[in-house]
């Protein structure tokens, strides 16, 4: 998945097991959609945080972090209580949308890559963000991005 690519409709259970669709979550505005290899891990837990702690900056924008990762519903819900996280965590066991956003690793014991995705109302890409290691880095060019679409 590139800039410009057209990303389809996808449902997946969130932290409390409700249902949640791409398409109602992009009702409201632009989604920050930013897998991560396993919840509560340090990287993780870091990288998460930061986007809780930049919640006004988001919310400001118009636009809502979406967490992503091959964790179970349980797992989920368990990591964003611990951290107060204050966005929707969706469960992707089966690892169907991070092979359609092409973020699985070949094999690892955290088979999905550390990557974000800002997506328009359209359901186009407007940016990626690929850093395995610079945790803040997703957060921060996502609210770049979004403040650059605004100006455009």
């Amino acid at each position: 998945m590139n800039v410009g690519d057209l990303v389809e409709d996808f449902t997946l259970p969130d932290e409390t097991g409700a249902s949640r669709s791409l398409g109602g979550l992009l009702a409201e505005g632009p989604v920050v959609l930013f897998f991560y290899p396993a919840a509560m891990t340090p990287g993780c837990t870091a990288e998460a945080c930061h986007f809780r702690d930049l919640a006004a900056e988001f919310r400001a924008a118009g636009a809502l972090p979406v967490g992503v990762s091959g964790d179970a519903v349980e797992r989920q819900r368990e990591f964003t209580e611990r951290h107060s996280l204050g966005y929707p965590l969706l469960s992707d066991p089966e690892g169907r949308v991070r092979e359609r956003f092409g973020v699985r690793r070949g094999f690892s014991l955290a088979p999905t890559k550390r990557v974000t995705f800002v997506i328009g109302q359209d359901r186009r890409v407007k940016e990626v963000v690929r850093s395995e290691l610079r945790m803040s880095a997703h957060a921060d060019r996502a609210l770049a991005a979004l403040a650059a679409l605004r100006t455009s």
